[in-house]
């Protein structure tokens, strides 16, 4: 939320700018995301702009129309944490955010066959994951102490540096763990709105218009994998 009480953000922005290739002012609700995953949204909204993975699972209920950028995952540990490497977590207690790739990763369950997802190996072994609602919620959890509740957490790299701007007593432990592809979803069945949005998607990458979105919240381009 920014000064004025109004989603900020990334992903906002983002769908601001396909509201407008599209000619449509854009509302945003804020489902938990176990609501959001499950399907069946029965016209409650119209599209998902929130760094949701495409996979062969979801695509069963989903389309995605265009993937929009590439985030990596990380690993987040208390500041007084003495881990200095993954394998110094091995048999800890790791959090993530519920049916998310994150907690997927954790629990070395994780499938990435979107096109263009880059390999990875599993590099975390946890001896139990602890499922949130999101990653504010994990991080909370973790702020309170190493070991207290988790010794670690699982989300974006992205969502990691924000917490610690925002005065979470946290620390990145590792390099990124697995690079993941993210797209806007819908509800399957609307071919004309799917083609739309991913024209809109496809001219926001021509004109730079993602670029300059991830390198105004995040500092880097995501919007490509190199």
């Amino acid at each position: 939320m920014n000064a004025s009480n109004e989603l900020d953000g990334f992903d906002v922005d983002v769908a601001k700018a396909i509201g407008k290739h599209l000619g449509v002012k854009v509302e945003f609700i804020t489902p938990g995301w176990d609501i959001i995953t499950a399907g069946n949204w029965a016209g409650r909204w119209d599209m998902h702009a929130g760094s949701m993975t495409p996979t062969k699972k979801r695509a069963e209920i989903f389309d995605f129309p265009a993937v929009y950028y590439y985030t990596p995952a990380a690993v987040a540990v208390h500041k007084d944490s003495k881990a200095k490497t993954l394998a110094d977590l091995d048999g800890k207690v790791v959090g993530a955010t519920s049916t998310s790739t994150f907690e997927a990763y954790a629990k070395k369950d994780l499938t990435l066959d979107a096109d263009g997802a880059p390999p990875f190996e599993y590099k975390l072994n946890p001896k139990e994951v602890h499922s949130y609602e999101n990653s504010t919620t994990a991080f909370d959890d973790l702020r309170l102490g190493d070991g207290v509740r988790l010794d670690a957490v699982v989300s974006s790299l992205p969502s990691i540096l924000d917490a610690e701007k925002a005065g979470y007593p946290i620390k990145q432990v590792g390099d990124p763990v697995f690079y993941e592809p993210l797209a806007i979803a819908i509800e399957r069945g609307d071919p004309e709105l799917s083609a739309k949005i991913a024209d809109a998607v496809k001219a926001m990458k021509e004109d730079g218009t993602l670029s300059k979105l991830s390198e105004k919240w995040y500092g880097q381009d995501y919007s490509k994998t190199n």
